[in-house]
Formats: C-alpha cells, sequence, structure tokens
C-alpha cells in the first residue's frame, strides 16, 4: 500500500521573548510594559515569568568583547561529559558547546557538530541581523537608530499572509492583553514587529521585517517608499533580482563576521505569500556555524556593539518558558534563546502524530546563552528524532548540560 503523507504541520517555534521588561520606555514596546505590569499583578491574561526572566536591561552584557574564540580544540573533561550525554540519543542529534564562564579561557566541546539541517525559525535571528544591520547603514548614530525603530509605525500586509501564530495587543492602561493572529492592517513600530519576531516567532512577522530590510537596503535614507513606490520596486524587479537582493540583505549582516554562508542561510520567507513574492532559495544550519554566531554577538562584531547588543536583548526570554529554555534547571537563569521546529506525520499503524513527534521528520534546533549562578554558556542543539517528543527531550538536554557545566566548573560538585 502507498502511504500518503499527511497535512504537513510545519511549527516555528514560540520560543524566544525579546528585550529585559523595563525596555519600554527606551524602546516603545507596549508588550514589555504590559509583560512588567503583569509581574505587579497589575496587568491579566499573561503567563506568569520566572525569575530568570525578570532581569533588567543593564543586567544585559556582551561577555567577549575584544576576545578571540578559536574553536579548534575540545576541552577533554567538558567533551567527555557531552559525549555522554548524547551516548544513548539518536545519532541525528547535533550539538556544539562553548563554555565562557572564564572568557579569557574558553572550553569548547562538540559532538556531530557539522550536522546540517534546516533551521526552521532559529532563521529569524538571521532577520534580526538583517534589520538591524541594514539601520546602522543608514543612521550611523546610535540615537538616531533608536528613533527610528521606535517611530518607524509599518502596517501588516499581504507578506503576513498566512500565520496562525498569535501576537499580543496591548494600549497603555488596559488591564488585559489580548492575544490573536495578526491582520493586515495592524500597525506596528520596526521595534515592536521585531519582539513579535522573537517573543511570538511569528512568522508575519518575520516576512514582513524581511521585506522591510530588503527597502531599507534599497531606499536607503528615502525609506519608508510610498506605498505606490513600493508595489513598484517589488512588481517592476525581475524575480530573480528580487532573489539576489533579498538573500544579499540577509547574509551582508554576517558576511563579515566571518560567517558561512555555506553553512548558514535563511533562504525562504516564513509565509507562503511572502515566498511567492519574493523567491527563495535553500535554508539550512549546523550547530557550529550557529554557535560562531552566538560568539560574534558576545564579541560584538554583528554589524556593531550595540547591534549585538540588541541581538541579544531581542533573545532574552522574558516570558514564559518553552522546550530548550523550560528545564526547571534553568528557573533562575538568565535565558537567551531561539527555537524552531519542522514535523511531518504519514500514516502508520499503531503511530498518533502529535505536536513536536513527527515520523517522517521532527526536527527541533535551539540556540541559547545561559547566564547562571555566575556560570556562562552557548550551545547550539539539533535534532531530527522521530516519534519522539522533541520538546521534552531538548528541556531534558538543557538540564543535563545545566549540570555538566556546573560539575565541570566546580571539582567538589562534580563528585556529589
Amino acid at each position: 500500500m502507498t502511504l500518503k503523507l499527511m497535512p504537513l504541520l510545519l511549527v516555528f517555534a514560540v520560543a524566544a521573548a525579546g528585550y529585559p521588561l523595563d525596555a519600554f520606555k527606551r524602546t516603545g514596546i507596549r508588550r514589555l510594559e504590559a509583560y512588567r505590569l503583569a509581574v505587579d499583578g497589575k496587568v491579566r491574561n499573561v503567563r506568569p515569568v520566572p525569575k530568570g526572566g525578570q532581569f533588567r536591561e543593564a543586567d544585559v552584557r556582551l561577555r567577549l568583547l575584544g576576545r578571540e574564540v578559536l574553536l579548534n580544540q575540545k576541552d577533554p573533561a567538558l567533551q567527555r561529559g557531552l559525549e555522554r550525554i548524547f551516548a544513548q540519543r539518536d545519532s541525528s542529534y547535533g550539538v556544539a558547546l562553548l563554555d565562557i564562564t572564564d572568557p579569557g579561557k574558553p572550553r569548547y566541546a562538540a559532538v556531530r557538530e557539522n550536522f546540517k539541517q534546516l533551521p526552521g525559525s532559529v532563521g529569524k535571528i538571521l532577520v534580526a541581523s538583517a534589520v538591524l544591520d541594514a539601520t546602522a547603514r543608514v543612521y550611523p548614530q546610535i540615537a538616531d537608530r533608536e528613533r527610528f525603530l521606535r517611530e518607524t509605525v509599518r502596517p501588516a500586509d499581504e507578506f503576513i499572509l498566512t500565520d496562525g501564530k498569535t501576537a499580543p495587543f496591548w494600549e497603555p492602561g488596559a488591564a488585559v492583553v489580548t492575544n490573536r493572529a495578526l491582520r493586515e492592517g495592524d500597525r506596528f513600530s520596526l521595534w515592536e514587529w521585531l519582539d513579535h519576531m522573537m517573543s511570538q516567532s511569528s512568522n508575519a512577522a518575520g516576512s514582513l521585517l524581511w521585506k522591510e530590510a530588503l527597502l531599507l537596503r534599497v531606499f536607503g535614507p528615502k525609506y519608508p517608499p510610498s506605498s505606490a513606490s513600493e508595489r513598484a520596486f517589488l512588481s517592476d524587479t525581475p524575480r530573480a533580482e528580487l532573489g539576489r537582493l533579498s538573500i544579499e540583505t540577509m547574509e551582508s549582516a554576517f558576511a563579515s563576521a566571518g560567517l558561512d554562508s555555506a553553512q548558514l542561510r535563511q533562504g525562504t520567507m516564513f509565509t507562503r505569500r511572502g515566498s511567492a513574492r519574493i523567491p527563495g532559495t535553500a535554508s539550512y544550519a549546523t550547530p557550529i556555524e550557529l554557535l560562531k554566531w552566538l560568539v560574534r554577538m558576545e564579541q560584538g562584531r554583528l554589524t556593531d556593539e550595540w547591534s549585538s547588543l540588541e541581538l541579544k536583548k531581542l533573545l532574552y526570554f522574558s516570558r514564559a518558558r518553552y522546550r530548550y529554555a523550560a528545564s526547571p534547571a534553568l528557573n533562575h537563569a538568565a535565558v537567551y534563546f531561539k527555537s524552531g521546529s519542522f514535523y511531518q506525520c504519514k500514516p502508520e499503524e499503531g503511530f498518533q502524530c502529535r505536536q513536536y513527534t513527527g515520523n517522517v521528520t521532527n526536527i527541533m534546533n535551539s540556540v541559547a546563552v545561559v547566564e547562571s549562578a555566575g556560570r556562562v554558556y552557548l550551545v547550539a542543539l539539533m535534532s531530527n528524532v522521530l516519534k519522539t517528543n522533541s520538546a521534552g527531550e531538548h528541556m531534558a538536554i538543557a538540564g543535563e548540560i545545566e549540570r555538566l557545566i556546573a560539575a565541570t566548573n566546580d571539582p567538589v560538585q562534580s563528585r556529589d
């Protein structure tokens, strides 16, 4: 009997939560103020934010400024521990780990670090990089960048179609946060669109922001273009040229940092309408290249120091946690995190398709910076384990890696 695939289930993770909650005044991101008030019990319909998600902007800093990091030699103790964690796990796992607790003596370990697969929503970190890079090109002065991101309001258009995820809506003074799907005509500042893309992992925001980054690169100081100018550019530019400009916008943001586009690429937009308007190409990532992206961020090398710090703040998990970040071992840790998944199912006797348990494809990817009890480490984890709850598995692995880092930084604890 020929098996037919069930309708494909595509999930780009709701698994990050940009910016510390005290950043509302600087950024104008209304969600942040709503969630801050929710912590104080003044706003409803917000899931509890763990202690590790309540840090201030001043607590977020780059850990490797002015430091070189070579990922060419594995630390023996860390490597043995990492291999033990994955010894009995599926061979599809790939992981790269860097302990920078002592930034002058980083410790590296990895297992199948060149494992390559679809990045899923992890690719949204590259869209965020592209937006901030395009902004820096037009506005060299930081104050001008911040005003631009805060005051430039853009409407949702056809590029958001279609996305089933919701986004939080809140106005100052309201007692409740409303969560609903984005609709054409919804208006947010660029900073709020960035937050939707990272905090809710909104596919709609991801495609719209990619288009906006492209327009910013093309129109420069004349951005935002009029509706007529934007339509003319998207309609009159040959499709092949649109595709080339789109990829160039994405990849020029990290090329100068020495990252390899042959190992890391988001090639296709996150919505069908976006992909139909601007042609794409293959998307892929490896644990080692994702780890290098995190390292470049901590070094302040993703465009510049300001852009790198803003990227880290975008990754800061300031809401209820999911997947890797949901490990109880990380409750009090500051976690800077993005996740992505993609699963497919086909009919199989005795098997019931569930979220994150596909029997054809079951991709789950996580990138994280964890700052816990004085320890700091970077992780890039990728997997494709069929018929297994990959969200639960990544959460379990997060706890094991946390204990490994603690043990190898504290010999006394390692004997307990």
